[in-house]
């Protein structure tokens, strides 16, 4: 597998294993650099690496497979024990009296000669750890993707917000100019009441937008992983929303798809992890085979073996014992052939759930194409509206400052423009949310670099 190479590049280290993170995001490139508490979507992924909760869990998840890795594969290697013991030996015999000390050294060494378990759980191991991988995989992806969301969301807030009031002065301008031809007997108290109505109107508007910003910035703090309850401004994001034109091949964007998404990668790897299960599983219908090997180390003679009844049977010297045998559960009533069936039903739900979601990723691009394409072709459509609609309100309100048109054609002009502009604003803001979805549903966030796949075998 080859590693996205992307302007906006993010690396990250997780029991020496290289991970990289890289975005399509072409519309970064004009962003600059952030300053003082605003950040740029680039500082909020590197925040969520380092901070986010569910990341940070995910790595210990990564740590813990780590570690059961070793519990599987000690099944292959030897057990070696060492005992001594010592105490005080009294009676009588014939021929001696006394009581006497005693110490002895015993070594046993275990060696699994055969077990039809081995394979299957050093496979299950390494499958284990490229599961945590991936699943950290998933976990980055699903923070990423909401701290991306979240970033648009409070650029397009605060985008609206500005629009707004942008809107509002201008209706505020008009009031005071209709105030100042009221007072001179210029037109009557009802234009002055219409035009401070229509300024008054966008205040909840407004508040509703700036309402919105605060709560985006609140989703981007959390995603980040910062501390909320200390008293520490909200993240500012930095920049503008864009239009950036992209080529979606829905044949060659599905075939990679299924190569490098996070997600099917490990819908696969529980398919394998469940059909190793069955096979350790499967091993209890054959024997196990032990060798041990047994020594002691007598330095005093003389002492007896426990329940010995002549000198025969004592202790005469160091000794070294070798000895093979197996075990062989012939008849176990049912329990592994139970716990066979259960570990066969679990692998093919994993292999169905993973052919629905492979099944599922052209339609699923094919669904955001078409959105995309519906979005553009009413950005272009809205483009050219503001255009038009900027030029009549210009006209109207020269016209309306000498009183030769109405307020209720001001008005009307006006809350096309308004609403001209805030379309466009959401075709905008929509089209970089479907690209964003497109990167996600095309597994374009990040991937792990060849290294790693080394390193894990």
């Amino acid at each position: 597998m080859k590693t996205v190479t992307q302007t906006n590049l993010v690396a990250i280290w997780i029991l020496g294993k290289r991970i990289y993170v890289g975005l399509l995001l072409p519309i970064l490139g004009s962003w600059c650099v952030a300053t003082g508490n605003a950040v740029t979507l680039d500082n909020v992924f590197q925040a969520a690496l380092d901070k986010n909760p569910a990341i940070q869990e995910a790595k210990a998840n990564l740590e813990q497979a780590a570690g059961q890795r070793l519990v599987l594969r000690s099944m292959m290697w030897p057990n070696i024990s060492l005992a001594v013991p010592a105490g005080v030996q009294a009676g009588h015999r014939s021929g001696e009296s006394g009581v006497k000390g005693f110490a002895l050294a015993r070594g046993f060494f275990t060696q699994t000669l055969f077990n039809a378990a081995v394979p299957p759980s050093l496979r299950r191991g390494d499958v284990g750890v490229l599961i945590a991988q991936q699943q950290l995989n998933v976990a980055v992806i699903e923070q990423l993707h909401q701290a991306r969301l979240a970033f648009y969301a409070a650029l397009y807030n605060r985008s609206l917000q500005s629009i707004r009031e942008q809107q509002r002065q201008r209706l505020e301008e008009n009031a005071a100019t209709q105030k100042s031809r009221y007072e001179a007997g210029l037109t009557d108290r009802s234009a002055l009441t219409s035009a401070t109505v229509q300024a008054r109107e966008l205040d909840p508007q407004i508040e509703s937008a700036r309402r919105a910003y605060a709560e985006a910035q609140l989703q981007l703090a959390q995603v980040m992983g910062r501390n909320l309850g200390q008293k520490t401004a909200l993240p500012e994001p930095d920049g503008d929303l864009k239009v950036a034109p992209m080529n979606r091949d829905l044949d060659s964007e599905t075939a990679a798809a299924l190569e490098r998404r996070a997600d099917i990668k490990l819908a696969r790897l529980l398919v394998r992890a469940a059909n190793e299960d069955q096979r350790i599983i499967e091993a209890g219908y054959y024997p196990a085979v032990v060798g041990n090997i047994t020594g002691d180390y007598i330095p005093v003679t003389g002492i007896h073996r426990a329940g010995s009844t002549s000198k025969t049977q004592d202790f005469i010297g160091s000794e070294i014992i070798e000895r093979a045998g197996y075990t062989w559960h012939v008849i176990d009533n049912g329990k592994v052939g139970g716990a066979v069936l259960r570990a066969r039903a679990t692998r093919e739900v994993n292999e169905l759930t993973c052919r629905k979601l492979e099944a599922s990723v052209r339609r699923e691009l094919l669904s955001i194409g078409n959105n995309l394409n519906a979005i553009e072709s009413r950005e272009r459509s809205l483009a050219a509206a503001e255009t038009a609609a900027q030029e009549s309100a210009r006209v109207v309100q020269q016209n309306v400052a000498q009183g030769l048109v109405s307020q209720l054609e001001y008005r009307l002009t006006q809350n096309a423009l308004l609403n001209t502009r805030s379309g466009l604003l959401d075709a905008i803001y929509q089209h970089n949310l479907a690209i964003a979805e497109w990167d996600r549903a095309t597994g374009r966030y990040f991937q792990f670099s060849e290294d790693t796949a080394q390193n894990v075998h």
